[in-house]
């Protein structure tokens, strides 16, 4: 058996400092783990060589178990079990599905003590899965989470490629296959420990949970502290209304805003839905969002107490249709029990904020006025903000 230690350099060490808050002990507790085998199932395949990464004297160190052969194996499990004894959680990605069930089964193989009954476990890829739609992923692959996090890594091999490298090396004892063994497991591990950013985002959308349960009254003063309670996912900083011309050279409107966010995020993470546009740079990001200039209805959900006007076009209260003739007034009726309204609006896909405003009835999109109200309050922008980016990149 070969037993190899190396002190890794170039860790994002502020990425890292949040791992003990995640996982929830002292990094000197935290191991991360990543194993290599000769196929999927523990009954037809050799456990060859277990990589780990731990804090040791303050510095993030990758050590390395591996087996020469298939008569190796136990004594690969056996230390590292008995290395592990230091720690309290193991680390890992998709571990929970392949890597401690395989390890598990082979403690029971050689009648070892399974490390895994006391080490609790934390899978990275449970984080990063929820994660997939809002961050554009085609699939949740450690190498895939490694891309979007722009991680470059020497091996270009995955563990499948490599059984019949690790068979040639059982025959050859070549260092250079040794080499190649050594460094994909090398860089998985080291990978893992680079992946802690991919955390940051879990926490950013966590805080989209901030938003107000009841709806925002626009046609009153806005409070923050009427509203909410933890902060929300992002602070307006600069809000404008642009004009411009589409791609067919009709004008349009539209309000910009610059915002602050509260986590500097390592990749840029962006939406496009139904005209509206989101992107982060760091800790900053911009919003595009349609500005409609136009005339909306907003509808009375107490028809049975109004009238229509069918030549105004308009419903009014039964107090105040007693002084209009019976000749120009009917019983209202939901569809038509309405008053139009001329003024700015913007969309929102949940009643974050009332009153909203329809087309018509059977409209299923839903507006508010962006009145003065609405413009002299930071929070109220805020607010939108962070309701527009929860629809436009999927976050319920």
């Amino acid at each position: 058996m070969i037993k190899t230690s190396e002190i890794i350099e170039g860790i994002n060490s502020s990425a890292l400092e949040m791992m003990p808050e995640i996982v929830g002990c002292p990094r000197e507790d935290i191991l991360f783990i990543d194993i290599e085998t000769t196929g999927l199932s523990p009954r037809n395949s050799d456990l060859y060589l277990i990589g780990t990464g731990f804090v040791e004297n303050g510095k993030w160190v990758v050590r390395q178990f591996f087996g020469e052969n298939a008569d190796d194996e136990e004594k690969v499990l056996s230390e590292f079990s008995d290395f592990s004894r230091s720690f309290a959680k193991v680390v890992h990605f998709n571990g929970d599905r392949f890597d401690i069930p395989f390890l598990q089964n082979k403690y029971q193989e050689h009648k070892l003590t399974d490390p895994f009954e006391r080490l609790e476990s934390f899978d990275l890829y449970k984080w990063v899965k929820p994660l997939k739609r809002q961050l554009g992923l085609p699939d949740c692959k450690q190498k895939t989470v490694e891309k979007f996090l722009k991680i470059d890594r020497e091996d270009k091999y995955d563990g499948g490629k490599l059984i019949a490298v690790y068979k040639d090396y059982e025959e050859s004892k070549s260092s250079e296959l040794l080499e190649l063994l050594l460094l994909h497991n090398f860089e998985d591990v080291k990978g893992m420990m680079r992946l802690a950013p991919i955390l940051l985002y879990a926490r950013f959308f966590k805080m989209f949970d901030n938003l107000p349960k009841v709806s925002v009254r626009t046609d009153e003063e806005i409070s923050e502290s009427d509203y909410v309670s933890g902060n929300l996912p992002v602070k307006a900083i600069k809000v404008q209304a642009n004009r411009y011309k589409d791609i067919d050279g009709q004008e349009k409107s539209e309000v910009f805003m610059k915002l602050a966010l509260p986590i500097e995020l390592p990749a840029s993470i962006s939406g496009n839905v139904e005209g509206c546009f989101f992107k982060t740079s760091g800790s900053e990001a911009t919003l595009r969002v349609p500005l409609y200039e136009t005339e909306l209805k907003y509808f009375y959900s107490n028809y049975k107490d109004y009238y229509y006007l069918p030549q105004e076009d308009m419903a009014i209260h039964k107090s105040l249709a007693t002084f209009v003739d019976k000749d120009f007034r009917e019983k209202a009726r939901p569809e038509n029990c309405y008053t139009k309204k001329q003024g700015q609006y913007l969309r929102e896909w949940d009643l974050v904020f009332t009153p909203f405003f329809k087309k018509d009835y059977e409209d299923k999109c839903f507006y508010f006025d962006l009145n003065e109200n609405m413009k002299k309050s930071r929070f109220a922008m805020s607010l939108y903000a962070s309701h527009a980016i929860a629809y436009i990149l999927g976050i319920y």
